[in-house]
């Protein structure tokens, strides 16, 4: 990959393409009528398309998100009953979260899903939002979020991602008070989601790199985003923690927040399978401007697909320095 220097005389002749943010984030299900009853039954997603069984294992596909299957809001299954479990690892994703819009419909999902059987941990106290945390049936572990405060929370909006930003003592481990967190929920049982529970689609999405720097200066150079925030893991403090946003320096794009840990090069690599990642899509606008994202991408000495022409939309895939599979793909979804 070209360094940022090695690239800035192209980037100041041609378009500036920023990505609005996330398209879909695709799973790896060892079980499609499992995974639907959750994500569907459960959560309450909406089934925007569902493939079918078919004689190729690798062609069941579900997609599922909001009623219309608006990008940002889409999470893809590919069915994979014979694959092993993966493991999260450097160069894949840690976690997935969902968007509520407060705290009081956060605590409403902590009481549905445990009165249900499903271990969750939190709310916890992150600042710029709440948070919630539990995992599919194969594993994957997935986030309740709030919708705020936001990344505004500790530093100017027109000025984030400039400084390091510690955490408050009681976002920390011995400064949390973890009983309370614990026992803290709704008041009365949940007999169905209500309206103000209604998740908002990708809330952000978590993985782990093992050089933040160069990961930083990757998604900056290959997808326009910018840093909205450098911080720790509010878990394990010595390891960092930065976010990447669609920000124009006076919001940031909800659906956009792509965050990583900062690991070692000690750290294992992530292992394909059941209960992980296969890929994270962003947002290109049509196939017109997915190919000049493909070019500007092969400027950068990246290894880039073809146009892959849908349905239901067109996508290129390629890699981050530290392996994470990437995709673009078209708004213009054919559902």
């Amino acid at each position: 990959m070209k360094t940022k220097t090695d690239t800035m005389h192209t980037a100041s002749t041609t378009k500036t393409l920023t990505t609005l943010g996330f398209h879909h984030i695709t799973l790896v299900s060892g079980s499609a009528p499992r995974t639907l009853a959750f994500y569907r039954d459960l959560l309450g997603l909406a089934v925007v398309k569902d493939n079918g069984k078919s004689n190729d294992p690798n062609a069941y596909r579900l997609y599922l998100g909001d009623d219309a299957g608006t990008p940002g809001t889409l999470i893809t299954f590919v069915e994979r009953p014979a694959a092993a479990r993966g493991r999260y690892g450097v160069g894949g994703v840690h976690h997935l979260a969902l968007g509520v819009g407060t705290y009081a419909a956060q605590l409403k999902w902590k009481r549905f899903l445990t009165d249900r059987g499903v271990t969750v941990s939190g709310p916890m106290p992150r600042g710029y939002f709440t948070s919630l945390y539990f995992r599919d049936p194969d594993g994957q572990v997935l986030e309740i979020a709030t919708a705020g405060p936001g990344y505004a929370y500790d530093e100017p909006i027109e000025a984030l991602g400039q400084k390091v930003m510690l955490p408050r003592d009681q976002q920390l481990p011995g400064g949390r008070d973890e009983a309370l967190i614990q026992m803290t929920t709704h008041y009365e049982p949940v007999p169905a989601i209500t309206p103000d529970m209604k998740l908002a689609g990708i809330h952000h999405v978590t993985g782990m790199t093992d050089d933040i720097e160069r990961a930083s200066d990757f998604y900056e150079e290959a997808l326009g985003l910018s840093v909205v925030k450098k911080s720790v893991n509010q878990d394990d403090p010595e390891t960092p923690h930065w976010f990447w946003a669609n920000y124009d320096g006076t919001r940031v794009l909800p659906h956009s927040s792509w965050t990583l840990f900062g690991w070692t090069s000690r750290h294992s690599h992530a292992r394909a399978g059941v209960g992980q990642t296969n890929h994270v899509a962003f947002r290109a606008a049509d196939v017109e401007e997915l190919k000049a994202w493909q070019e500007h991408l092969r400027s950068m000495d990246l290894d880039v697909s073809a146009v892959i022409d849908g349905p239901p939309f067109a996508s290129i895939n390629f890699r981050a320095p530290d392996g994470q599979l990437l995709e673009l793909a078209t708004d213009n979804v054919e559902f």
